[in-house]
């Protein structure tokens, strides 16, 4: 379908092996030649216009980091619609990763290309961090401008994300028990709030 596409923009990149998500991503960011990265997966999808909005917002007020507001959804219909804070910096976000993938921009103008830390899980996460360690804030576009499907892909149970998160906290970020404890708590708070 890719290679039908009779646009020069448009440019397929096949890699030998599946070395999952973040490796996928980090080759996308590679062969970028654009100021702005974003992200979308093969089953989810972007609303009408969604980089015109966004990007129109995130020059408005020389945003590093952006992220929009989604809406869940699977086969059978519509889901929850996740309205994240209208900003967020590191810290607040090492307790929740309110940034979805899927409607995230940043500009390299401003933070340079950044890559995702080959993990499993949480390379997103990773990388939004490692833009807002740089003293930067993300900012939200305040529309809904993607859909995210949730009934296709991996799927894990609520022990096992809290087992990663977890190892996420003292593996990826290194942090001490007294640190990763912190924001574990915090984390698994938020959740039950989101629920």
């Amino acid at each position: 379908m890719i290679k039908s596409f009779n646009d020069d923009r448009i440019k397929l990149i096949q890699l030998t092996q599946n070395g999952g998500a973040g490796v996928a991503r980090n080759a996308g960011i590679e062969a970028a030649r654009g100021r702005f990265i974003a992200f979308l997966d093969s089953d989810d999808l972007w609303r009408p216009n969604k980089l015109e909005i966004q990007l129109k917002h995130m020059l408005s007020g020389n945003y590093p980091l952006s992220y929009t507001q989604y809406q869940k959804f699977t086969q059978e219909g519509k889901g929850k619609l996740v309205i994240p804070p209208n900003t967020v910096t590191y810290n607040e976000l090492l307790y929740c990763n309110v940034i979805g993938c899927l409607t995230a921009i940043y500009d390299t103008k401003i933070v340079g290309k950044q890559f995702m830390p080959l993990i499993r899980k949480r390379q997103d996460m990773g990388l939004w961090l490692k833009i807002l360690s740089q003293g930067h804030t993300a900012y939200c576009c305040p529309q809904v401008l993607a859909d995210y499907r949730t009934d296709s892909g991996m799927t894990q149970n609520k022990l096992d994300a809290a087992k990663y998160q977890w190892r996420f906290y003292r593996q990826e970020l290194n942090f001490n028990i007294i640190k990763s404890t912190k924001y574990f708590i915090g984390y698994a708070i938020k959740g039950v709030i989101r629920k």
